[in-house]
């Protein structure tokens, strides 16, 4: 039958060939199980029709059969009543319901052997489906550890990996270094130191002292005291 060529392969297709040139494996898993439970819904309806074709041929063989001991009934009958003749022409019904019988035999058996096969593909593709199914999760956490190690590895090779002690101590050192200069501009701003100045503020608190000691000497010697 054409439905069993046409099926024949389902299972054998090389998966693991696809998924090495899929960029994501997640998505190919996805695409791949619903093509297959397409497939899977389809191989069921082509299953129950060689099913039921076999149910037809068995029944036809199983009618075939009653019919033939019908016969074989009804010859016994005439033989008993003493009609020969009849007899004779119910045995002749019951060699060729027996040659039709035998026709039947081989189509049901070439029916049942193809329900078979059918049932065991079905069952395969399904206990297959059920496989994927449940590593369907496995493989999408892979792919996303994956996906997630390669943006890291990309950022470590690159300046976004810079840490941020690292920026912090530059922004740092970029302020003491502002700061120090700013330090400096504000040095240089400062007037020259007058020397001479300096001196004469000394001298001249000197002269300060010696009147204030001289007035405090006149008052002592007003008041009589010593």
């Amino acid at each position: 039958m054409g439905i069993l060529t046409r099926f024949t392969d389902i299972i054998a297709a090389n998966v693991n060939a696809v998924f090495d040139k899929a960029e994501d494996p997640a998505k190919l898993i996805d695409q791949y199980l619903r093509k297959a439970n397409d497939e899977l819904a389809e191989v069921k309806k082509e299953t129950a029709g060689v099913m039921a074709e076999e149910s037809r041929t068995r029944r036809l063989v199983e009618e075939n059969e009653k019919e033939s001991a019908r016969q074989t009934e009804l010859a016994r009958r005439a033989l008993l009543a003493g009609n020969e003749n009849d007899a004779k022409v119910f045995l002749q019904k019951k060699q060729e319901i027996a040659e039709a019988g035998a026709g039947l035999k081989l189509t049901h058996a070439v029916a049942n052997d193809n329900a078979v096969k059918m049932r065991q593909m079905h069952d395969k593709l399904a206990k297959d489906i059920n496989a994927l199914n449940n590593k369907r999760q496995m493989i999408k956490a892979k792919t996303a550890v994956a996906t997630a190690t390669n943006r890291v590895n990309k950022i470590s090779t690159s300046n976004k990996g810079e840490s941020a002690i690292s920026a912090f101590e530059r922004m740092e050192s970029k302020a003491n270094r502002m700061l120090d200069e700013a330090n400096a501009h504000a040095t240089l701003n400062e007037k020259p130191i007058d020397k001479a100045q300096e001196l004469e503020e000394k001298y001249l608190l000197g002269d300060f002292n010696d009147s204030v000691n001289d007035e405090l000497a006149a008052m002592k010697a007003q008041l009589g005291v010593n």
